[in-house]
């Protein structure tokens, strides 16, 4: 059996390697290919690794929570590699005043009274809206199971002002969209779940969070931890390692999927922008959307893909020496709320979170820009975008002189948006892809999760289905 990968995200990386593991521990009949269309493996995970900085220009973390990118680098030899975040305290800016993040706020959820109730981010009515949750019954949607926008769910439960001021600035930095459009069942079902348990979600979040410190508390190693990982020599360096455990002649660079085409029995021809043609009997398809819609054009689903949106954004990453930072910088970094009259998004203070990001002495901001509506700043050129972070950071955290070295890096369409029905037309085009074109199966970050766990965890599940398909029990078959 002949097996495609379309992709060298990570999402590509992790169904190969899956697959080749399955593979062989069944002794199981298959030959795998993965082709990407650039020239290099990991998609989104790009290091820059310039004068002892280490600068990420797309993601760099993952939740810890989640723990199939952990596992994965811990397969890959890369388990003294793992690193947790810095812990400190971050800020909210609004009305031109950084503004404390309230403490015990879990997304944007009071858990706790004292620093909900003395933080400045909010008005006295506006605390009083966000307590009136303890008493709210069970939404009618919750009762229903509906789909709804993160936005309206949170609006009914804790008002609009802790949504306009703390949720939509945390949420926006993980999706980049619009908060009133996007899909809760799709993103964070896990709150619908506590409502519907639980009916208020203030206490249903203090009832979980004591249950899951417990929990830690039980572990051997219980020291306080940070809610994020990372590798020490950043994150293209698990793109390295999985690559270097994959077969070197399974990987082709530079083949861009332009077709795929039905073929005799049950198999399927695919062609490249390259002119390379050849023929899979399962293909495992992990690149963005819209690339998938032009791949299958008569799926009657495949019009959802077209028109699911994605946001453009841009990282702006400035290395300077401390020396060139106010003495007093403290916490992690800041979010901007929407209308907060600046183009940036957020910034972190990169060398604060994460000790690996710059040598001593220096330190290392990455700025965000770009939203729904506001995203001309991304087509910019970088020197015009430069001055536009370092006008908005002078308002906020003054810096002395020019930064040694600015990297600006754009994602075009790059954060694909699940829109309220998300799940159901998932399940739609999933169904009908079964129907009409078996063998073919989709995975990555425009479908269930965008964060590097979610899309391992889909491309491992992908390579299990994939596996359990190829039920011959012969030695696997060299690429």
């Amino acid at each position: 059996m002949k097996i495609a990968i379309i992709g060298g995200g990570i999402t590509g990386l992790s169904a190969a390697y899956y697959l080749q593991k399955e593979l062989l521990a069944r002794g199981l009949s298959g030959e795998y290919k993965l082709f990407e269309a650039s020239a290099q493996l990991g998609g989104k995970i790009q290091t820059d690794y310039t004068n002892g900085f280490v600068l990420e220009k797309g993601p760099d973390s993952f939740l810890a929570r989640k723990t199939s990118a952990a596992k994965l680098a811990k397969e890959v030899g890369m388990d003294d590699e793992l690193i947790y975040n810095t812990k400190g305290h971050a800020y909210i800016y609004k009305d031109q005043k950084l503004h404390n993040m309230p403490g015990g706020a879990i997304m944007g959820i009071p858990t706790k009274v004292a620093p909900f109730a003395t933080t400045s981010l909010f008005s006295p009515f506006g605390k009083l809206r966000a307590g009136a949750d303890v008493f709210l019954p069970r939404s009618q949607s919750a009762k229903q199971n509906e789909d709804q926008s993160i936005g309206a769910f949170f609006r009914k439960r804790l008002g609009s002002e802790v949504v306009d001021h703390l949720i939509e600035p945390l949420l926006s930095g993980i999706y980049a969209g619009r908060i009133d459009s996007l899909s809760l069942q799709a993103t964070f079902p896990q709150f619908a779940q506590i409502e519907e348990k639980h009916r208020s979600l203030i206490l249903g979040m203090r009832q979980t969070m004591a249950e899951r410190q417990t929990a830690t508390s039980q572990e051997k190693d219980s020291k306080p931890k940070g809610m994020f990982q990372s590798l020490r020599n950043g994150l293209s360096s698990l793109v390295e390692s999985i690559g270097n455990h994959l077969d070197e002649d399974a990987l082709y660079l530079e083949h861009e999927l332009e077709a795929v085409t039905p073929a005799e029995e049950g198999s399927y021809l695919l062609r490249f922008a390259n002119g390379h043609e050849e023929h899979f009997d399962e293909i495992i398809m992990t690149t963005p959307h819209p690339q998938i819609a032009n791949a299958l054009p008569d799926m009657k689903n495949s019009q959802w893909f077209k028109d699911m949106p994605s946001t453009s954004v841009a990282t702006v990453a400035m290395a300077l020496k401390e020396e060139q930072l106010p003495s007093d910088l403290d916490g992690t970094g800041f979010l901007v709320t929407k209308g907060g009259g600046l183009t940036i998004t957020a910034c972190t203070y990169t060398h604060k979170k994460w000790e690996h990001a710059a040598p001593e002495g220096y330190a290392l901001l990455r700025c965000y820009v770009g939203r729904p509506g506001e995203e001309e700043i991304v087509h910019e050129s970088d020197e015009a975008i430069k001055q536009t972070v370092l006008a908005d950071l002078n308002h906020i955290v003054p810096i002395h002189g020019e930064p040694l070295f600015t990297r600006v890096t754009r994602w075009t369409k790059a954060m694909p948006q699940y829109l309220v029905g998300h799940v159901q037309q998932l399940a739609a085009f999933r169904e009908e892809l079964e129907a009409r074109f078996p063998g073919i199966h989709v995975a990555g970050a425009s479908f269930e999760g965008i964060g590097l766990p979610d899309c391992i965890s889909q491309g491992e599940k992908a390579a299990q289905v994939v596996a359990e398909r190829c039920n011959t029990p012969e030695e696997i078959g060299a690429p």
